[in-house]
């Protein structure tokens, strides 16, 4: 580290900075991430480090090369099975001559093994709690689709839960008539639950649901849904399957519980509860009313809150029985939560305290117990798990590109001889002190008067006294002493190729954590604090927050371990992110893989790769005309740009050009020249254009 010389008697810093360095007189910070020796480093103690196996269980772990692994079958998953998460991005991202698929980052891989397991494991902890506790009914699971409504993810849905009875849930009238589509290939017993405020359309959709042979069952949300289920019903000569959710008293204090308790955005209180049975035993349609619904909110941290909010509603199935509704089934709701963080905590927002089997256990045995009390026959229990089954199948894997700290100059004796020659005498009298305090070791002080000298300066600067060399001097000083005495701010920025706003909107909205990890190169110890700053215009599109309540994340240096491409990956984010994602600076979704185990040599087939929406794509959904545009200045580059031969491009080659950046996807496409990002024609780079676009849509007679 550089020291600082003597500059005069008059203003002489203390004899140990006559140039010698820093360390002479103060400690130097340490920079390290850990006791862990680099030699000493492994796999086990970076899946430690970014809580990996508490998260990632049972479906990443860490392999033997310090690439992250994904075991497809969960706990069953045999060791050749094993898929090798850097393999795939490799896979999907080379290009076609160098046998990948051509596809551009960021990218989703979806996993759709995963899905099966989860709907499987969610089953039978339900019918494992059933049969413990001699339960005398059934399990019938639902998947919300405003979760994901990916065609692929809900279609592997229904395939997957066929012989287990699973159905569907939907909010809104395109996600029914998906669900209706959907459920044409599932278990006619599936139920198809239809949530939501609805209109005259919405319940007639339904009603013809019902007609077709769907199990559909119409939830009142409102009270006044009911007059038109029943005129409707009755135009349509449908004899209808109707639910009611109840407003429960009990509450999910945190961010997720929101919408529950008393004062709830869904939900009939008891007195309209009331008068919803007695309007349909006055049309003599009371029999119609089976099904009890409840939802006390997403993530429920506890079996305790969640026991409070079943026992409540058992109780009102029991009365509903007792009024002569002919009932068969309670749905829980949602609120089976994920342990985002690894921490097992109830009190938290991204964890929760409880198995998969204790939140089947307890539900069972609530249930159980309030009706075998009112001699009630068990109903059957529905659950609408979103979260829970979607959330591990996908994996958004993105790149980082540079980064960047507060760069000050580096000072030399001489540079300090000539900056302090040249200060203000109130700043020498700072100087002074500062150089006063790093004799004494009184490491506060030097900060406080390295900061007056500073905020001096900058004054002095703002009244154009001072020029931009000597303010960078300044700015160079300071620094000195900062990393003198261990004060300097050793985090840096990773700009990401995401757009966070796209990708992980929950974490820009509401603050939802996700785990975010590097892919590979695990088995090197990272000794970079970093942040994530995405390529948006935005200054929220940043991440800042970490699980574990980290303000940094502990990355590698770009470039290391034989240099190349450095991936991030973020996990357990199934469920939200893609639907609510939006197009700021008109970034689009990224592109998708869909990857299966199989016996191959590298345990993963490709079941389906599709490139990410292109330029073109996101303009038309903000209302543009990307051929009228294009058009435009096509003409506009005839009339302006001439022939320049060799010196430069003619019209033609401009065309060309913006034809290519119209088809190309928005974000920063690799130049494997120099290693630097541009926005490019992603089809000089080998990344794929969808080829099964019409030829007029690849606009290939630009030039014509």
């Amino acid at each position: 580290m550089p020291g600082l010389a003597c500059v005069d008697a008059a203003i002489a810093p203390p004899p140990c900075y006559a140039f010698t360095s820093w360390e002479a007189c103060l400690p130097a910070p340490e920079m390290n991430s850990g006791g862990v020796a680099d030699l000493q480093w492994s796999p086990a103690l970076s899946a430690a480090l970014y809580r990996i196996d508490k998260w990632g269980g049972p479906y990443f772990g860490v392999n033997e090369n310090g690439n992250v692994s994904i075991y497809p079958h969960g706990a069953k998953t045999l060791n050749h099975q094993e898929i090798d998460l850097l393999k795939v991005v490799k896979k999907a991202s080379d290009a076609k001559d160098e046998g990948g698929l051509g596809l551009q980052l960021p990218i989703v891989i979806r996993l759709p093994d995963v899905l099966k397991n989860r709907v499987e494991l969610i089953h039978s902890a339900f019918e494992s709690a059933i049969e413990a506790q001699g339960y005398n009914g059934h399990y019938q699971g639902v998947f919300p689709v405003k979760c994901n409504q990916d065609r692929f993810v809900v279609d592997d849905i229904v395939r997957f839960g066929s012989k287990l009875r699973f159905g569907l849930e939907a909010g809104s009238k395109p996600e029914l008539l998906l669900a209706m589509s959907c459920l044409c290939r599932g278990n006619p017993e599936a139920f198809l639950v239809c949530n939501g405020f609805k209109d005259v359309e919405f319940i007639t959709l339904a009603l013809v649901g019902r007609k077709m042979n769907f199990n559909t069952v119409i939830v009142l949300e409102l009270e006044q849904e009911l007059d038109m289920v029943i005129e409707l019903s009755r135009k349509l000569g449908v004899r209808p399957l109707i639910g009611m959710r109840a407003k429960l008293r009990a509450k999910h204090e945190g961010h997720f519980g929101a919408t529950s308790g008393e004062r709830g955005k869904f939900g009939l209180t008891t007195t309209q509860i009331l008068r919803v049975v007695r309007k349909l035993d006055e049309c003599g349609m009371l029999d119609c009313l089976q099904l009890l619904h409840f939802h006390i909110g997403s993530q429920i941290p506890s079996t305790a809150l969640l026991a409070d909010g079943v026992g409540e509603a058992a109780q009102v199935y029991c009365e509903l029985v007792r009024l002569g509704a002919r009932m068969g089934v309670i749905d829980i709701g949602g609120g089976l939560g994920i342990d985002y963080d690894g921490s097992k905590s109830p009190n938290s927002d991204v964890s929760v305290d409880y198995t998969l089997e204790e939140y089947a256990a307890a539900v069972v045995g609530v249930i159980k117990s309030a009706c075998d009390r009112k001699m009630v026959k068990h109903p059957v229990i529905c659950s609408e798990s979103g979260r829970a089954i979607v959330s591990h199948h996908s994996v958004l894997v993105f790149e980082a590109v540079s980064s960047s700290k507060n760069s000050v100059q580096q000072m030399t004796p001489v540079d300090v001889s000539y900056l302090v020659e040249r200060l203000p005498e109130d700043a020498i009298v700072d100087y002074r002190k500062l150089s006063a305090a790093a004799t004494g070791g009184e490491y506060e002080t030097c900060l406080l008067y390295s900061d007056q000298l500073k905020q001096k300066c900058v004054e002095q600067f703002k009244e154009g006294s001072f020029d931009l060399e000597q303010l960078a001097a300044v700015d160079g000083l300071c620094d000195l002493v900062y990393k003198a005495i261990g004060a300097s701010d050793p985090v840096r920025t990773y700009h990401v190729n995401l757009s966070v706003f796209t990708s992980i909107p929950d974490f820009w909205g509401i603050g939802q954590l996700f785990p975010i990890v590097p892919i590979h190169r695990l088995e090197q110890k990272p000794v970079v604090k970093g942040t994530l700053s995405d390529i948006t215009c935005d200054s929220d599109g940043k991440i800042g927050k970490f699980i574990g309540g980290e303000e940094s994340l502990l990355l590698h240096e770009l470039g290391g371990g034989g240099g190349g491409s450095y991936y991030l990956g973020m996990f357990l984010g199934g469920a939200y992110e893609e639907a609510l994602g939006g197009i700021h600076n008109l970034f689009g979704g990224p592109s998708v893989v869909r990857v299966s185990q199989s016996d191959g040599p590298h345990s993963f087939a490709v079941t389906g790769a599709f490139p990410g929406p292109s330029c073109a794509d996101v303009l038309r959904t903000m209302q543009h005309e990307p051929e009228m545009m294009f058009q435009t200045l096509k003409h506009r580059a005839e009339e302006y740009v001439f022939d320049e031969g060799a010196r430069g491009f003619d019209h033609d080659a401009i065309a060309t050009g913006l034809a290519s950046s119209f088809q190309n996807m928005p974000y920063l496409v690799k130049d494997d020249d120099d290693n630097g990002y541009y926005y490019s024609d992603v089809i000089n780079n080998g990344t794929v254009v969808d080829s099964d676009a019409p030829e007029d849509e690849e606009w290939s007679d630009c030039c014509a």
